[in-house]
Order: C-alpha cells, then structure tokens, then sequence
C-alpha cells in the first residue's frame, strides 16, 4: 500500500505581498522612530525656550522676597529691558546739561546713581558717567513706599506707563533691601575685588561657565572688532560685575545669585579678574 501525501505549492505572490508589507511596515516604524528622534531635540529646545521666556518676563505665583528685590535690581540696571518696553527716545529731563550720556541711557538708575550706588562720590566722581548726582545709601533701611513716592515725582518722574505700581515696589524694595556696601567688597584704588579667586573658579566652572564658557569667551557683549567678555568687565567695573552677578541681566535668563552669600559672588568676580579680557 503506497502513501502519497499531497504538498501545496507555495504561493510565491502571497509571500511577496506579506515580505512587501513587512518591510513597508518596518520602514514606517523606523521613520516614526527617527522622527520622534530628531523632534525630540526640537520640542527639548522650545521647552527650554518657554522657560527662558517665563524666567526673563514672568512673575512667580508665589515671589519670595529674594526674587522681588533682585528684579529690583534688574530694573535699576535697565528698567525697559527687565520689562521689555520700548526705551525712551529722549534724554532725561533731569539729566545734567554737563552729563555726557544722552537718550534711553540717561533714564537708567544706575548712570547717575552709579553700580557702587555711591553716585558722585564713588566710581562715578569722575569720566564719562559723572553727572554730580549723589548716590542712594543713604536710603537703606528706608519705608519702600516713601521710595516708590520719590521716583514718581519729580525730578525722576517715571510714569506707571513707563514702570507699573507692581515693578515701582520690587525698585523700591531694591533701593531700601537690595543694595551692598561696596567698598567692602572692592577696592576703590586698585578695582580689585576682595575675594579668593580660587573659590570663586570653582563656583564660575559649575555656574557662570555653562553661559559665559571655561574661558569666559562665549558671550561677547560687543563685536568682534572690540570683544568685551565677562573678564573685560570683572576687570574694568567690578561694581558692575557685582551687581549682574546678584541680580541677573535684564532681559535674558542670567540668574540672579543674590541667594548665596555675597563673599560667594565677590570670589566669583576675583576669578572673573583673571579672565581674558580680549
């Protein structure tokens, strides 16, 4: 007795429909995997973006005090920029006739009470931002309200449409809570900072490097024919250093450190000194 057993050809068509539809399958699924790759750095950056944009204009739910009088601070330096506002196109009416600054600049705090809040009898006793107006120490301690009265009138005279009620309190919280001693900190003959260098380098290489660069040449705040980097300004003005290094940059996402102690920020311009400055 003879047993045959009947075996189907194959159907050679089926098979390559099913190979075919595998490999289209296989190749969406690696399109959709690189797809997400590649979206993920973009949707990585915009996220970053988003903060960015909350940290240099937004307001916290809940501001600390901390972080009200360092956006102070961000205002004296540069008001419009800390709250993105066109800048005035004209001198300040108050501004001395002798003063050598003219337009948006003269509206700013600092370029006629000085980064050393000294005014005339500091580092702006003499040069290009001398205008005979004293400083603002004497107002330490002061009432915040009784601040906010003397920038509305005049001769500051900043409107609301210029400087909203809510950003005059964190201004005048500045003036009365915000500022420091400089000559503490710096010394006025030599424009030397009074900190260790060596302490401050490990701070600037876990904090400031990540913008500023190991060399502190990542951000040039001027053009190539004439850099200025953040070793140009440690050296030139460490009143000023000082001031952004607690305060923040208005206008883009520069922390302000003020929470650490301020020996902290000073061994960070020391560091900062020893920085290319070209």
């Amino acid at each position: 007795m003879s047993c045959h057993l009947s075996i189907p050809k194959p159907d050679l068509h089926s098979a390559k429909v099913s190979a075919r539809a595998v490999l289209v399958s296989g190749a969406l699924i690696l399109a959709m995997i690189i797809g997400m790759a590649l979206l993920r750095p973009a949707l990585a950056q915009e996220e970053a973006l988003r903060a960015s944009r909350d940290w240099v204009g937004g307001i916290p739910a809940a501001p600390t005090e901390d972080w009200e009088i360092g956006f102070g601070g961000r205002l004296y330096d540069r008001w419009y920029e800390a709250l993105d506002v066109d800048e005035p196109e004209t001198t300040h009416p108050a501004y001395p006739v002798a003063g050598k600054q003219k337009g948006a600049s003269t509206w700013r705090c600092k370029e006629c009470h000085g980064w050393d809040y000294k005014g005339r009898d500091g580092a702006y006793s003499e040069g290009s931002h001398y205008t005979g107006i004293k400083g603002i120490t004497a107002h330490i301690g002061d009432d915040p309200n009784d601040i906010a009265k003397l920038i509305r009138s005049k001769p500051h005279g900043y409107s609301p449409e210029m400087i909203p009620d809510e950003a005059l309190v964190r201004l005048a919280l500045f003036v009365t809570r915000g500022q420091h001693e400089s000559d503490w900190y710096v010394d006025t003959g030599t424009k030397r900072a009074r900190g260790d260098a060596a302490k401050g380098e490990r701070l600037y290489q876990n904090i400031c490097a990540a913008c500023h660069g190991f060399d502190g040449r990542a951000i040039n705040f001027k053009g190539d024919d004439n850099p200025e980097y953040i070793g140009t300004v440690a050296s030139e003005n460490p009143w000023e250093t000082l001031h952004k290094i607690r305060n923040g940059q208005p206008g883009v996402p520069m922390p302000a450190m003020r929470i650490l102690p301020i020996q902290d920020l000073v061994d960070i311009v020391a560091y900062s000194q020893s920085l290319p400055m070209r």
